[in-house]
């Protein structure tokens, strides 16, 4: 049971990142992209691809971040400067992520069609920090080591978001999200902040499948079939426990928090006896309660706050 919760904090933190990249684009900006779709994949695929090529597994993870700023990037200017609906736009690029990632995967093993990469004998971030001599001196497994990371990387991109748009910048992101129409009156480039919000959205999700896949020993071209709808299971959950803050900061921490959450239950789950199968409909399902939860909150507040009024 140890070993089940740990696994699942374990994932929890990874899939926290995508659950963060998804927060910027649908709560920043307001905007549903369905490119997270394929951009986790991207990233897992580029990460196996360079782990195949023997580069360093840190690099791998930023090259892999880059390249999900480039896919994002890509939906922002269909959106943007094509006019193409958010949705439509993130769908395209979707679809292309998936051959591309066949092409990204075809490279290491030089055959066309390959639509998956082990990486089980190849060493990874995880096995590399567990054999470093911090991870020696901690007595540390792969696991114990994933979970560390999963912290470091979680708090390190809070601390960086939530520096980035307290910046000019990332306010004008965040207003472009609230009111477009405003921040065009007050000479903000409102097709230049959806780009780079887009890119940082999906910059995020590519690193998370970058960590996914050297966690699993592996990348798959369906790898992230139904990712979107974990990423928002892990905000609304996130949003229904920290429901009463405004706080940026909170609201970030409470994504993580969802985020360990939904992968915990998933794993209770597992460990209960559920077949694997069922678990897209499982998450269809606790998306769901979270949202009649958050929803019946907001109207619980309300009447109290109609309450508090009429006895002053």
């Amino acid at each position: 049971m140890v070993d089940i919760l740990l696994s699942g904090t374990t994932q929890g933190l990874i899939w926290a990142i995508l659950a963060l990249g998804v927060y910027v684009s649908y709560r920043v900006l307001d905007i549903a992209d369905l490119t997270c779709e394929g951009c986790i994949t991207l990233g897992a695929s580029v990460t196996a691809l360079l782990l195949w090529k023997e580069v360093n597994p840190w690099l791998a993870v930023l090259i892999a971040f880059l390249a999900g700023c480039i896919a994002g990037g890509i939906t922002g200017v269909l959106h943007t400067k094509m006019k193409i609906p958010p949705i439509l736009a993130g769908i395209l690029t979707m679809i292309s992520l998936y051959s591309i990632n066949i092409h990204i995967m075809s490279i290491a093993t030089e055959k066309q069609g390959t639509a998956n990469l082990s990486l089980l004998r190849i060493d990874n971030l995880y096995t590399d920090f567990s054999s470093s001599k911090l991870g020696e001196l901690l007595n540390m497994g792969k696991t114990n080591a994933a979970l560390l990371i999963g912290v470091i990387f979680c708090v390190g991109i809070i601390a960086i978001l939530y520096w980035f748009f307290g910046t000019e910048l990332g306010s004008s992101i965040r207003a472009t999200g609230n009111n477009e129409k405003m921040c065009r009156a007050q000479g903000i480039d409102t097709d230049l902040t959806k780009i780079i919000g887009l890119a940082l959205s999906n910059g995020l999700i590519a690193v998370s499948g970058a960590l996914l896949s050297q966690y699993q020993g592996y990348s798959d071209v369906n790898m992230g079939v139904g990712s979107i709808v974990i990423g928002l299971a892990s905000i609304i959950i996130g949003e229904a426990i920290f429901a009463r803050t405004k706080r940026f900061a909170i609201m970030l921490i409470g994504i993580v928090v969802g985020s360990v959450i939904y992968r915990l239950v998933v794993s209770l789950v597992i460990f209960s006896g559920m077949p694997s199968t069922d678990l897209k409909v499982m998450t269809a399902v606790v998306v769901i309660v979270a949202l009649c939860l958050t929803s019946f909150a907001s109207k619980v507040r309300a009447k109290s706050a109609k309450g508090g009024k009429g006895n002053v």
